[in-house]
């Protein structure tokens, strides 16, 4: 897979998978909820957060894959996810 224009990222930690554009802030979590057992990042796997100060807080959604796991393991209903209006351009030569 080839990046056709500027705004295409590409990650070697993820071959033949691409993101266009940006989505903005479509993940978001609620620290007064969040109790920073770290379900969220043990299913990212575009590492997107990190803990800190005992809570959960995005890190960075450049790797964000758009599946939604990070918002259906939190038992404490803590992260907001909603797809991006056009999603971020995430696709994969696999489906």
């Amino acid at each position: 897979m080839e990046a056709s224009d500027k705004k295409t990222r590409v990650s070697e930690k993820f071959p033949g998978v691409q993101w266009r554009g940006d989505g903005g802030n479509f993940i978001t979590v609620e620290a007064e909820k969040c109790t920073g057992c770290g379900d969220c990042m043990k299913v990212c796997l575009g590492e997107c957060y990190e803990i800190a100060d005992k809570k959960a807080r995005i890190k960075n959604l450049d790797l964000c894959m758009e599946c939604g796991s990070c918002w259906y393991v939190c038992s404490q209903d803590a992260v907001r996810f909603s797809w991006p209006k056009g999603g971020t351009g995430f696709r994969t030569d696999w489906g």
